[in-house]
């Protein structure tokens, strides 16, 4: 029996409904994520915020930062935009997977708030609200309405291996990547805005300010689970797949 890779996605907790239940605090996330995550052939599993450790990294083999509420700007030594609304649950739990996924050299795709995430991890910085920066609101035209715009890729990176032939992407986000930190910017919307950073010297980690998993091809979901799949693994083929180097064991803690 074949096996999938397993992808671990964080959530969000905030007030839901179903049923006859209202507004009960829950641990969520779009079922798009976990839909790409099974189309590419791997096996999603939630990962709720929790900070006490990351000992759940010994059985996954890949970590899918998802979008949701803005990074904290203490993270970056900034004080918040009234118009900033944080999670610092999100930001304790997940900053302490992605320190030990880093550490492991983990695959790790960074989604919207999760690309902004692994600038901020690599001693970065960001547009607190990108309307000030760029003048318009194209990124997130109006709630819960998502914008599309055009992009560019930097010649022979990841983002553009994975990205080749695209030219338009979607989004919905009001912050913005304003310093990469350690990391390399390899995507670009037409005002300029960062899409996509990355680390050429990992396995994989990348990190993109659309929303791959609302596409109908979602390529870069696809290539985090090609990148965590382990020898013998049945996954999506994909021609422009670099090949991986040997996943190490991840530490405890």
């Amino acid at each position: 029996m074949s096996r999938r890779p397993v992808i671990g996605i964080t959530s969000y907790v905030e007030p839901a409904g179903w049923a006859v239940w209202r507004d009960v605090p829950a641990a969520l996330v779009p079922h798009a994520y976990v839909r790409a995550v099974t189309a590419a052939g791997g096996r999603a599993v939630v990962l709720p915020p929790d900070d006490a450790d990351a000992d759940v990294l010994r059985v996954l083999d890949g970590l899918l930062l998802a979008g949701g509420a803005d990074v904290g700007p203490e993270r970056y030594g900034e004080p918040a935009d009234p118009r900033t609304e944080s999670r610092p649950d999100r930001d304790a739990g997940e900053l302490a997977l992605l320190t030990a996924a880093l550490a492991a050299d983990l695959p790790v795709l960074g989604v919207c708030r999760g690309m902004q995430l692994l600038a901020v991890a690599h001693g970065g910085a960001l547009h607190q609200h990108l309307p000030d920066v760029v003048g318009h609101e194209g990124h997130r035209p109006a709630p819960g309405v998502y914008g599309s715009h055009p992009v560019r890729f930097a010649a022979g990176s990841l983002a553009g291996a994975v990205m080749a032939g695209v030219e338009r992407v979607n989004s919905y986000h009001h912050q913005g990547v304003a310093d990469p930190g350690g990391l390399a910017v390899t995507g670009w919307a037409d005002d300029g805005v960062v899409e996509a950073v990355e680390d050429p010297a990992r396995r994989f980690l990348l990190g993109v300010q659309w929303h791959p998993e609302n596409e109908a091809d979602p390529r870069p979901v696809a290539a985090l689970v090609r990148a965590a799949a382990r020898p013998g693994d049945t996954v999506r083929a994909d021609p422009r797949e670099r090949p991986a180097r040997p996943r190490p064991s991840v530490a405890s803690g």
